[in-house]
């Protein structure tokens, strides 16, 4: 199991969530290096949004998931 957050500064945040919404819109994969480790997002990858609240803290989380296919 992985599990890793990565904190991006918000242009560069937006470039990425721009790439990946081009590639949503046009039905292509999506590639990403997080954390040295290479991404590849599928074109039919499930997508959702998740909101956590927990005391005073709230949390957004756009979320992509998919089958790896070996």
């Amino acid at each position: 199991m992985r599990d890793i957050e990565k904190e991006y500064p918000a242009k560069q945040f937006v470039t990425k969530l721009r790439r990946l919404a081009d590639c949503i819109e046009q039905g292509k994969l999506f590639r990403i290096q997080v954390a040295g480790e290479r991404v590849t997002v599928p074109p039919n990858a499930v997508i959702n949004i998740e909101h956590e609240r927990e005391g005073n803290n709230e949390e957004i989380e756009f979320q992509l998931k998919w089958k790896l296919t070996r």
